[in-house]
């Protein structure tokens, strides 16, 4: 590793282009960094996707949105990062730290910091950067093993010398957002959040199984469920509980705050392995993962859990579309295993847990 003295680095601009879920596992290193220099203020740059999330997470000051062109699903124009390395400029930063996953290159973002000017600049990274980092921290994934999220991004940061005890998933959720969610509680009835929907298909629960689950919850327990999404989610939640001959109410198109204050409310949730899975761990909400065995190291962080998945050979395949079209590790997934884990952690106290964030 290259290493440099970053003790005397006060305003840190820290690049996370990834979406909600990954900004959310980066929050206990954004943390680290902001504590462990009194005075010391985190600018993020993230991606569109993310910037909701960015508001609510303690470790950032403030943020900047962009939309990279080395980032999947983004266009290019050369005059938007001109743009951007002329604010970075402006704003005079002493250092940034770039998050990624091991299958990305921070270079691209590391060259944007270094035309901006900005002295110190820390990754990890497979190749030489030469002058692009000043803290190289070498890239040893997957080839020694693939680490947490939480865990790869706090080792980085711990190369900076930043360090935390408390290294929970944590957002700031105001009384407002909370008294809100709870309105979706019916006395003392358990409250069941389903969230369908993911960005990738390969992490997706097949829709007759989330039918079959949500049917089965309704008519086993005295629970209220909700059918939770994005807008564009909205036909997928209409036609489960249709399918289901459900009257279970849908939210589509909330703010993230809302949604945040509707899980913090919540008893237990049910999703796949995708951003409200972190986003319930970061309200301390006991939640059942749907978990498509693509990405090991995107698990649920300190949460209370039940990660359901069918073991498969092709498993870490790390493919947004399965791969050889069978989606088994999620396909023999049983709704009644679902059911059980959801029964289970109802029965293990859920109603009784701490909200300590309101």
């Amino acid at each position: 590793m290259i290493a440099q003295d970053w003790s005397g680095a006060r305003r840190i601009l820290a690049v996370r282009l990834d979406g909600m879920g990954d900004l959310l596992m980066t929050g206990p290193a954004l943390r680290a960094l902001k504590e462990v220099v009194p005075g010391r203020t985190v600018t993020a740059l993230v991606s569109p996707a993310a910037a909701a999330c960015a508001a609510l997470l303690p470790g950032i000051d403030d943020f900047i949105v962009h939309k990279a062109p080395w980032m999947k699903g983004s266009g290019s124009d050369p005059e938007y990062d001109q743009a951007l390395i002329a604010h970075l400029r402006a704003r005079d930063f002493d250092g940034a730290v770039i998050f990624t996953v091991f299958s990305q290159s921070p270079l691209p973002t590391a060259l944007l910091c270094y035309l901006a000017a900005i002295p110190r600049r820390a990754a990890h990274c497979r190749e030489n950067p030469y002058a692009l980092l000043t803290t190289w921290v070498r890239e040893r994934e997957p080839q020694e093993g693939i680490r947490h999220e939480v865990e790869r991004q706090l080792a980085l940061v711990g190369q900076l010398g930043a360090t935390l005890t408390d290294d929970r998933l944590k957002i700031r959720l105001s009384r407002r957002f909370c008294e809100q969610g709870a309105m979706y509680r019916r006395g003392s009835r358990p409250l069941i959040i389903m969230h369908p929907g993911a960005s990738a298909p390969s992490r997706r629960y097949p829709e007759a199984s989330y039918v079959a689950v949500l049917r089965e919850l309704e008519h086993e327990t005295e629970a209220v469920c909700i059918l939770t999404g994005t807008e564009d989610e909205r036909a997928l939640l209409e036609r489960i509980r249709s399918a289901a001959a459900s009257e279970a109410p849908v939210v589509c198109g909330v703010s993230l705050r809302e949604f945040a204050g509707i899980l913090d409310a919540a008893d237990v949730v049910v999703t796949n392995n995708t951003g409200p899975a972190h986003l319930a761990a970061a309200v301390a909400t006991p939640v059942v993962v749907l978990y498509a065995l693509t990405n090991p190291q995107h698990a649920p962080w300190r949460a209370e859990a039940r990660v359901l998945s069918a073991d498969v050979p092709c498993r870490d395949c790390f493919k947004s579309v399965c791969p050889n079209g069978h989606h088994r590790c999620l396909k023999d997934v049983s709704p009644r295993q679902v059911v059980n884990a959801v029964i289970e952690l109802l029965q293990g106290g859920a109603n009784a847990r701490r909200r300590a964030l309101c």
